[in-house]
């Protein structure tokens, strides 16, 4: 590890939100000035990447960027796209994130479709029996069991609460045992934490801070259905063919694999797709985000593209 940056993610409001791409930029700026390396890589949309790329810029270090191109809705979408414009090369998930690089202005012969790298040796992560998950998770035995996940959505930070409880409700209509892990940082995180502590899980629930990665996408793997906002029920659960219910406008815009329904943050209409998600079971294992061969096309890229401090002079391509 070249370096640490403290970083604010506990006040969890809008202005410490901003104030911590600042420490983030701050930090960024004299670790990259310290170590000067070759390239940085830049994956997704969060704050923090924006920071590095900011620096990455004005320090004259090349900028590749994953997962670029892609749409999302709230405020994650303008940031991954600040982040694209700033960025040297593209390696991107899918031709459609390529094609909308292109249309931002972005010379096609830096961008290049190498398939989403969270699916890199998923299935061989989640191996392992459902018996054996829901024994570490300690769940009730020989149970379907639901995964929820719910982010607050920035620009919607004060319904946060509103939208956890309309979501618990629905969970709690179902009587399946949930595995909740618990929210990001962003602003209105501290309401969705609110709810979850005033109410109740259904009976053999959990709520949980963190999994470790193996532990989490067995979890996604064996759920009879997971349902929130995350990126990983629009990216991963597909390899596994996880019915998900995507909740309210975090994940809206985003290239959608069959497995995926768009609820509103409504209890009612929760009730009702998770039911039908359950009754569903299982959907074939296709996910349109890549091959899980992502993690070796872009080492072959990072090795051949010249990445010379004269790239970073862009204009648009039009």
């Amino acid at each position: 590890m070249a370096a640490e940056i403290p970083v604010d993610v506990m006040t969890r409001t809008l202005a410490s939100m901003a104030s911590a791409v600042g420490e983030c930029l701050k930090g960024m700026a004299c670790v990259l000035e310290t170590h000067r390396p070759d390239a940085l890589v830049l994956l997704g949309d969060r704050g923090e990447m924006l920071a590095g790329a900011v620096a990455a810029l004005h320090l004259g270090v090349p900028i590749v960027h994953i997962h670029g191109g892609e749409r999302s809705g709230t405020v994650d979408e303008p940031v991954r796209h600040a982040i694209s414009k700033l960025s040297t090369w593209h390696l991107v998930a899918t031709e459609e994130s390529a094609e909308r690089l292109r249309r931002m202005g972005e010379d096609g012969q830096r961008i290049v479709v190498v398939g989403a790298p969270g699916l890199d040796g998923l299935t061989d992560l989640a191996a392992g029996t459902m018996h054996d998950t829901v024994a570490e998770l300690q769940l009730p035995p020989s149970t379907p069991f639901v995964l929820a996940l719910f982010h607050p959505v920035v620009q919607q930070a004060d319904l946060a609460r509103d939208q956890t409880i309309a979501l618990m409700h629905a969970l709690n209509a179902m009587a399946l045992p949930v595995v909740w892990l618990e929210p990001n940082a962003d602003a209105g995180a501290l309401g969705v934490l609110q709810a979850l502590d005033e109410g109740a899980l259904p009976s053999g629930s959990r709520r949980v801070r963190h999994l470790d990665r193996a532990l989490f996408v067995r979890t996604m793997r064996h759920a009879v259905v997971m349902v929130g906002n995350s990126s990983a029920g629009i990216i991963e659960a597909a390899t596994f063919g996880t019915p998900v219910v995507n909740v309210g406008d975090r994940q809206r815009l985003r290239e959608r694999n069959a497995n995926v329904v768009d609820v509103p943050a409504e209890a009612a209409a929760l009730t009702a797709a998770l039911r039908q998600a359950v009754q569903h079971g299982r959907f074939a294992c296709i996910n349109r985000y890549g091959d899980g061969q992502a993690g070796r096309r872009i080492v072959e890229h990072l090795v051949q593209m010249p990445l010379v401090h004269a790239l970073q002079e862009k204009t648009n391509a039009y």
